[in-house]
């Protein structure tokens, strides 16, 4: 039965005439709030960050997905504003929360950005909200550190207020699928929450799905990326065998790819990077030893993938010795830093940790990036260097860590003495002097 805050918020999502909310204004926060504000929305985005807020209310987007002149008229148009404060929650009809779950030291899951959210929630809580959390977690989170929360404001769930999770999906430079085409998961508390948070994310997502609980939605994003992470630990698995056996693994990956039915191609690489698959898994891994369960394939995963870094080095260090060069004094150029090609996001890259191993060997390491202007690894700061002839020929070694696409690669093998490529982003160039991963 449909009781009044329900019918009420209905109505204003309908006509959209609901104040929305986004905590967090990062990779999955600012996209999310501007679809809704493209769809008739007023939206209030709220960050404790002031230089974004700043950013944002003058009509500067630092998103590469959303563009500055995109999201300027959003501005202009009164559609759109961010504030520090969270006092706005009171004037919300609903608000999604979009703030960081990394991993800490001991890959226990950090959620005190949610509890921190949660926190300032509970202070302007009123009757006829819906609460949406996208932010990655483990199954159960939604209830255990949300709900139970709320309900200590003499509120009930499903009547007062709505309580929903929808994991986020974002993929960081993808000019495909975006944030408006990716298919939604809904799952609520309740079946008037999930039914809220449907419809309103109906409004500006070209599909969504509803699941029949929380728990079922938070699994759902945990699954999908512990599929990527094993499927990448098994590639990475059989680049290092092709290796001792002499055996081209991107050959191998592109006929086997040639099947039609019963087969997807993953590819090897430095190491795992981003917000998502070096970091969600292993939620699915702690919940699971919690209740007495060992993920094997998650940790095994984990541990192939965790090794690539290593493996990077010991290539450049074999093409290194074949040359009758040592790492030590050498000039190394890494190409690429960004954990995936073409976007500005260094999170969890494996050239963070192969740049600091070629330091800590000595190794005269500079990087070249048109994303990532500089680069802080304790206690080293770098600047990335222009890509030219003359750069090229100085370094001794040359590596191919993030394939961008703006990258002139026919200059590099030209003009590179030697050069190990992690990503097979000189597929179709030949010669001695190209080392494949």
């Amino acid at each position: 039965m449909i009781n009044n805050n329900m019918r009420y918020l209905m109505e204003k999502i309908n006509n959209r005439t609901a104040q929305i909310g986004i905590i967090g204004l990062g990779y999955v926060g600012l996209p999310l709030a501007c679809e809704f504000a493209f769809a008739g929305f007023d939206v209030w985005g709220i960050d404790i960050n002031r230089q974004k807020i700043d950013s944002l209310n003058a009509g500067n987007s630092y998103i590469l997905d959303m563009p500055s002149e995109r999201f300027k008229d959003l501005v202009i148009q009164g559609k759109f504003k961010a504030t520090t404060s969270f006092e706005i929650i009171e004037k919300l009809d609903a608000l999604s929360i979009c703030v960081p779950t990394p991993l800490g030291k001991s890959r226990d899951p950090d959620v005190s950005y949610i509890v921190s959210a949660v926190s300032e929630i509970t202070k302007y809580i009123k009757k006829g909200q819906l609460i949406v959390l996208e932010s990655t977690t483990y199954p159960g989170a939604t209830e255990e550190l949300i709900l139970s929360e709320l309900q200590k404001s003499d509120l009930c769930v499903g009547e007062d207020f709505f309580l929903a999770f929808s994991p986020e999906r974002v993929d960081p430079g993808n000019k495909v699928y975006t944030t408006q085409n990716v298919p939604k998961v809904v799952g609520g508390v309740t079946d008037k929450c999930t039914k809220l948070a449907t419809r309103l994310y109906e409004q500006c997502i070209n599909e969504v799905k509803p699941v029949s609980s929380t728990k079922v939605a938070e699994m759902v994003k945990l699954l999908e990326n512990t599929f990527r992470i094993v499927n990448i630990g098994l590639v990475n698995e059989i680049a290092l065998m092709s290796n001792k056996m002499g055996i081209d693994v991107w050959e191998v990956i592109d006929a086997a790819a040639t099947k039609p039915f019963g087969f997807m191609p993953f590819y090897p690489g430095p190491g795992l990077g981003g917000h998502c698959i070096p970091v969600d898994p292993f939620y699915l891994s702690w919940k699971a030893k919690s209740i007495g369960f060992e993920a094997r394939f998650i940790e095994l995963a984990g541990t192939v993938n965790a090794y690539m870094p290593y493996h990077v080095v010991n290539k450049i260090t074999d093409a290194l010795n074949h040359e009758e060069k040592c790492i030590n004094g050498s000039k190394i150029l890494i190409l690429g830093v960004a954990y995936k090609g073409d976007i500005d996001d260094v999170r969890e890259s494996p050239a963070l940790d192969i740049i600091n191993m070629l330091i800590q060997k000595g190794g005269d390491v500079s990087y070249i990036d048109p994303y990532i202007p500089t680069l802080k690894i304790e206690p080293y700061a770098l600047s990335s260097q222009k890509l030219d002839k003359s750069i090229l020929e100085a370094a001794d070694c040359v590596a191919i860590i993030t394939a961008h696409s703006n990258i002139d690669y026919s200059m590099v093998v030209t003009h590179a003495p030697l050069i190990v490529d992690t990503r097979n982003a000189l597929k179709g160039f030949f010669g001695d002097h190209i080392v494949k991963l």
